[in-house]
């Protein structure tokens, strides 16, 4: 059996475990920039908060209804995560860490529905993190199997585990509410009288091939029962890479976007580095913003191919400035901008250039990881590469920032006795 353990409302959650006096208390997150509504409380979506809507048309009512917001806090929810899966990890031999706030678990226990909720209590014990956990034969059941503990079942936990609940469960499941069914397969199915996920499996397997798509047949066998979809537990490495980020204050000034984009490309070779990878492929770009039409409007973008693989700081910052140069453009105001890197090999199996015109290579690359070593003991960019510079004025408004609780020593909770 398959668990899927999903933490619930996993931002708002992470906020809320340093904060007790928000219990039973409307919650939201706002995206980069405190733009919108990217997470939510049970207390918040009651009030009718939606996913995505812009915060400043909000603010009444987040004020009318005392809603706490909290802008994004990315260094606390990732190191919640990492706490979240190494309990999970040394819950199961297989694990599949899905995204940020989910993971799925191979089940050996025979008491499924005590294994599901010891589980539970472990995770909030620990971390103090709610969760819900859903077990089923396939990897799609549990998805449907995790909406229904979540969202109806006061122990957290729901088993699909025989015909007759599979069969309900199904029927009362939505074709779009199906992990995997996108917005426009579920209309056309919706066209073709298919409503529910009941009734996608009760359709012949060789029309579903014909008229949708290989991956759309897979899902709908996972809904019979029959497994497809194998738990991953070998991290998959990155085909692309990117790292953009919104200004906090739009901008014309090229030394800012220069910080910016040298600081985006550092990003992406700590990543290479990380997951032992290197790229031939840049594309960097920068935009204006397109919802303000009093501004002038432009995009501009540049794909940059390198003579040999590389994840080093130097030489892509380097190639990356040469790209600006040649894209930025004076009397516009910048709102965005970002680097991309594609074309990603394994650093062992880097192609090497009769020609390749940068000399000690390997000196350039001890010392990115020397870098890498000292910003990950004492933290980031506490070495840096100096064009990523010092004032950031490009940074993401976060007016409503918490503490880094478990990364920074000056930012911990202190108990008075």
């Amino acid at each position: 059996m398959i668990a899927l353990v999903d933490c619930n409302n996993f931002y708002a959650s992470c906020e809320r475990v340093f904060r007790p006096d928000l219990e039973n208390k409307p919650i939201v997150v706002l995206s980069n920039n405190d733009g919108c509504v990217i997470a939510r409380s049970n207390e918040a979506k009651k009030l009718g908060i939606k996913m995505g809507e812009p915060a400043f048309k909000k603010r009444e009512v987040f004020e009318r209804n005392k809603i706490k917001t909290f802008s994004t806090n990315f260094i606390l929810y990732g190191d919640m995560s990492k706490r979240v899966m190494s309990i999970l990890r040394n819950s199961s031999k297989e694990i599949e860490i899905y995204s940020i706030d989910e993971a799925f678990l191979k089940c050996y226990n025979e008491d499924l529905n005590t294994y599901g909720i010891n589980l539970r209590k472990k995770v909030k014990q620990w971390t103090g993190i709610p969760v819900s956990v859903g077990i089923a034969e396939t990897k799609v059941l549990a998805k449907i199997a995790n909406h229904i503990a979540k969202k109806y079942r006061k122990s957290g936990v729901f088993i699909l585990d025989n015909k007759e609940i599979i069969e309900k469960a199904l029927k009362f499941t939505a074709i779009e509410e199906i992990w995997g069914i996108g917005r426009n397969h579920a209309r056309r199915f919706k066209e073709y009288g298919i409503n529910t996920a009941y009734d996608l499996t009760c359709i012949e397997e060789s029309w579903i091939k014909r008229k949708f798509s290989i991956v759309v047949l897979r899902i709908a066998k996972e809904l019979k029962g029959i497994k497809c979809l194998d738990i991953e537990s070998q991290h998959k490495t990155k085909k692309n890479i990117c790292t953009s980020r919104s200004f906090g204050n739009p901008t014309s000034d090229y030394s800012t976007i220069k910080e910016a984009l040298s600081t985006f490309a550092v990003r992406c070779c700590e990543k290479l580095r990380k997951q032992k990878t290197s790229t031939s492929e840049l594309r960097i770009f920068i935009y204006t913003n397109p919802f303000n039409p009093k501004h002038k409007q432009y995009y501009g973008t540049k794909k940059i191919k390198l003579e040999r693989a590389t994840n080093d700081n130097q030489i892509i910052v380097h190639e990356v400035i040469k790209g600006l140069q040649k894209i930025y453009k004076k009397g516009y105001i910048y709102k965005k901008a970002g680097v991309i890197v594609g074309n990603i090999t394994q650093e062992n199996q880097v192609q090497l250039n009769l020609f390749d015109q940068i000399r000690n290579r390997e000196k350039y690359t001890k010392i990115s990881k020397v870098i890498d070593r000292i910003n990950s003991s004492m933290g980031r960019d506490k070495l840096r590469i100096a064009t990523q510079g010092f004032d950031r004025k490009w940074k993401m408004k976060q007016e409503q920032l918490s503490q880094c609780y478990t990364t920074r020593i000056d930012e911990i909770l202190t108990v008075k006795v």
